[in-house]
């Protein structure tokens, strides 16, 4: 009988312990835990925004090409199609490894390695914005693309451009080929691509180009092969949702970047201050910022996949 009483006392006390709240799933701690969770939330936000971007560029019959979009970089470098953001990439997984050195170092309860490793992040992460910066300028100042506007466009024929008197020109092109429509007054194609006639001229239909009320050229050709061989056209803007995607889904990333940078300087000082060595569970913080981090790099390969390499 004492025996029987003494496996059910066991079995309570078992039971209890398991709503005690004493054990930790996973053996994660409370605040990993809600950053796991926050992570996979984000993720889902990411994935329906890029999931929308690729259901938009497959069912357009033209989308800017990326190699002609993205082929500028600074220091007067032009028709070096994703080199700029490729430097870029790199500067982001960099500071992951980076990151990894200062949760290691954190590990060894190792102050100034957890410092120095993070300020290497720090570094890297503000590089990857001030480049991101420099491309939406680019964009934006030189090349006039907005969030509802987009001056690139695709050819979907061959033919021959007008000149602006409505003879045939020496300038022709192949299906596939990209143009970026330029402002008719004082602006050129943009730099780093092919510059074009300038054109002072108001909104209207003229013999080799006509003016759109945006104030881009819309030049004329003469289609020289298919079925609509001998028809003069125009060219015309580019698909809107790929401005409204690109700066709306790259600035959400970059948030994401500013966010991170903003919170690993606040780490970076309390671990140099000493404040997480009187703490009980030591580096525990720059390890959830790890977390973070390292999501941030992941998101940014499928973002650079869709939009510069797609």
């Amino acid at each position: 009988m004492a025996t029987t009483d003494t496996v059910i006392e066991h079995e309570i006390q078992e039971e209890q312990d398991l709503w005690s709240g004493g054990k930790q799933p996973f053996k994660a701690s409370y605040g990993k835990l809600m950053m796991w969770y926050f992570l996979l939330s984000d993720a889902f936000t990411f994935a329906g925004f890029l999931i929308a971007y690729g259901a938009l560029r497959f069912s357009s019959p033209t989308w800017p090409v990326p190699d002609f979009v993205f082929s500028t970089a600074p220091f007067g470098i032009h028709h070096a199609p994703l080199i700029f953001v490729t430097i870029m990439s790199f500067l982001l997984i960099v500071s992951s490894v980076t990151m990894v050195r200062a949760v290691q170092e954190g590990h060894r309860e190792n102050k100034n390695g957890v410092v120095f490793w993070m300020l290497l992040t720090v570094l890297g992460g503000a590089g990857f914005l001030m480049c991101q910066a420099w491309e939406w300028t680019n964009l934006i100042g030189t090349e006039h693309m907005t969030v509802t506007t987009n001056p690139f466009g695709t050819h979907t024929e061959d033919g021959v451009y007008l000149n602006a008197d409505g003879s045939e020109s020496d300038e022709t092109f192949k299906a596939g080929e990209s143009y970026l429509l330029h402002k008719a007054a004082g602006g050129g194609h943009g730099e780093g691509h092919d510059e074009g006639p300038h054109y002072e001229t108001e909104v209207g239909d003229y013999a080799g180009y006509a003016v759109n009320e945006k104030g881009f050229v819309l030049r004329k050709f003469k289609v020289t092969e298919g079925e609509d061989q001998g028809i003069v056209k125009a060219e015309a803007l580019g698909p809107a949702a790929f401005g409204a995607l690109f700066f709306f889904i790259t600035g959400f990333h970059g948030f994401h970047v500013f966010s991170g940078v903003m919170f690993l300087l606040i780490i970076l000082i309390n671990a140099a201050s000493g404040l997480y060595v009187k703490r009980k569970n030591g580096y525990e913080m720059v390890e959830k910022i790890g977390l973070y981090w390292h999501f941030v790099d992941l998101v940014w390969v499928f973002v650079f996949l869709v939009f510069y390499l797609l």
